[in-house]
């Protein structure tokens, strides 16, 4: 006996684009261009150029989404951010 079954692939796509996350830095006082740019390439793994937009963006409409990804993905990058300074959150 043989069995088929067929999948809906577009409502499989729809639960992965969901699922997505983003996490947003946000502009301040306290931290440096410098400091901004190493912290986005070291934690979110960006080139030095995507990071410099980066904290342009931020500086100049103050906030970006900086990294996206899964929650499990995103988290441990956000808190990092966190815990050197930054503001960030995950939306």
């Amino acid at each position: 006996m043989a069995f088929e079954y067929q999948t809906d692939t577009k409502t499989l796509v729809l639960e992965e684009l969901t699922s997505l996350k983003s996490i947003v830095l946000y502009n301040d006082d306290v931290n440096t261009f410098d400091w901004v740019i190493e912290s986005l390439m070291q934690v979110c793994g960006h080139t030095a150029e995507q990071a410099e937009q980066c904290a342009w963006i931020t500086h100049l409409k103050g906030k970006c989404e900086v990294k996206n990804g899964t929650y499990e993905e995103l988290e441990p990058m956000c808190t990092e951010l966190l815990n050197r300074g930054l503001s960030a959150e995950i939306h």
